[in-house]
């Protein structure tokens, strides 16, 4: 019973437990000391998570299944246009440190890989899995070269020059993302016993993406709980998540619609890894940013329960249907 509500409400257990935590340190002084081992050990542990359910997850891709198709190169496009026009609006055009917060937690959504369960969602609502694995898979490319450019650009310390930020986002980012699939291909090619063995724990991906949710959560609400901007910064940070959740969705669909793939088109742009997003947001801009990556969890949990359960109403509906006949 308490193992099927954990798998059916993995989401908000995962987000209220890394709140919970969080408040449990701050509450009860006597856990003080304790804190720099945890702060460690969450700095270390999330990358880790992140690198073993991407692992996981191309554990099951085939190389030769890996395709590009003509709509992931506009929806790359757009990705990638997007978080320049805004990294460009940030850099060139002064503005209030509210306004930069905003900016900078919709840029992280938008230039943020697809979600690695996405492909999951995809064939539930009868899209092509394949196809929603090789753009996670591109996505991927293209925010491990991004991101590393533009954050230090947007995002500058005083004391650490472009090129030495370059360097250290570059070491962290591009082997997190990119070193998985490489991974998982020698696996299958070289040690294949080894590579049967990750598969028949594929499905760990999922709770290795919740616990890696809760620590995040927990960073986000620490951010929140010592920031000291205004209660409606927070909302319009969490509305840009909102704008840029809606666009993608949309446009996804509107571009793989083109292509006969409206399913995986709008799961490709509009799912994200938000476990990724909040974490580089935290690490590399603002922290008070990630509150846009973190309200995108929300967003697009909502579009996508109200996807299924178009589905299922379609499904029953064409049962009813058929069986009238």
């Amino acid at each position: 019973m308490l193992i099927r509500f954990l798998k059916d409400w993995t989401l908000p257990v995962a987000m209220c437990t890394g709140a919970a935590v969080y408040f449990l340190f701050a509450r009860f002084p006597v856990l003080a000391p304790a804190k720099p081992l945890v702060n460690s050990l969450v700095d270390v542990l999330t990358p880790l998570l992140i690198f073993a359910q991407l692992l996981l997850t191309f554990c099951k891709v085939e190389v030769r299944e890996l395709k590009p198709k003509s709509w992931h190169g506009w929806l790359l496009l757009f990705q990638a246009a997007a978080c320049l026009l805004l990294a460009v609006v940030l850099v060139c055009c002064p503005m209030e440190e509210v306004y930069r917060e905003v900016f900078e937690g919709t840029m992280v959504c938008l230039i943020c890989p697809t979600a690695t369960a996405a492909a999951v969602i995809t064939g539930k609502l009868g899209g092509s899995a394949s196809s929603l694995t090789t753009y996670t898979l591109l996505s991927n490319l293209l925010a491990a070269a991004a991101v590393p450019l533009v954050f230090p650009w947007v995002e500058p310390h005083a004391d650490v020059p472009f090129i030495a930020a370059f360097l250290k986002i570059l070491g962290k980012v591009f082997p997190l993302l990119l070193c998985p699939f490489f991974l998982a291909w020698f696996l299958r090619v070289f040690v294949p016993r080894v590579h049967g063995w990750l598969l028949h724990f594929h499905g760990a991906a999922f709770y290795l993406w919740g616990v890696a949710l809760a620590i995040v959560s927990g960073q986000t609400v620490r951010s929140l709980a010592n920031s000291t901007a205004p209660a409606y910064v927070e909302w319009l940070i969490a509305l840009g998540g909102l704008v840029a959740c809606c666009v993608q969705f949309y446009l996804g669909k509107r571009i793989g619609g083109h292509y006969g793939e409206r399913i995986s088109g709008g799961q490709a742009l509009g799912q994200k890894n938000t476990v990724l997003a909040i974490w580089m947001a935290y690490t590399y801009l603002n922290p008070l940013a990630s509150v846009g990556p973190g309200s995108y969890v929300l967003w697009q949990n909502v579009i996508n329960s109200w996807q299924l359960w178009k589905k299922r109403r379609r499904d029953a509906l064409g049962h009813e249907a058929s069986g009238s006949l």
